[in-house]
C-alpha cells in the first residue's frame, strides 16, 4: 500500500518561510505539490522528476522551491516570501512508475500577521 505523507504546515507571518515536506513510498515516478484554497479549485504549485526536471505555477515562481532525495523518497518545497493568497491546503501528489497516482491528505498553511 502507497503511503503519501505531508509534515510542514502551520502560521506565518507574511514574508515569512515554510518548508514542507513529503514522504512515499513505493517507486516514484514524479511528485508533485497542489494547493487548494477555499471556494478555489486545486492546482498545481510545482513538480519534480526522478531526473529532477522542476515545473512551478508562474504564482509561486522565484519564491518557492521544489526539492527530492531519491534515496528517502522525500519531496520538499521550500517557500520563501509568503503571502496572503498563499494560504491553501497543499497536498503531495505522487506519481509511481506504474503510473499509478496517489495523494496525501493535506497539509495547512496559512499567511496571516
Amino acid at each position: 500500500q502507497v503511503q503519501v505523507v505531508e509534515s510542514g504546515g502551520g502560521l506565518v507571518q507574511p514574508g515569512g518561510s515554510l518548508r514542507l515536506s513529503c514522504a512515499a513510498s513505493g517507486s516514484i515516478f514524479s511528485m508533485e505539490w497542489h494547493r487548494q484554497a477555499p471556494g478555489k479549485q486545486r492546482e498545481l504549485v510545482a513538480g519534480i522528476t526522478s531526473g529532477g526536471s522542476t515545473n512551478y505555477a508562474d504564482s509561486v515562481k522565484g519564491r518557492f522551491t521544489i526539492s527530492r532525495d531519491n534515496a528517502k523518497n522525500m519531496v520538499y518545497l521550500q517557500m520563501n516570501s509568503l503571502k496572503p493568497e498563499d494560504t491553501a491546503v497543499y497536498y503531495c501528489r505522487a506519481t509511481m512508475s506504474s503510473y499509478r497516482v496517489y495523494w496525501g491528505q493535506g497539509t495547512q498553511v496559512t499567511v496571516s500577521s
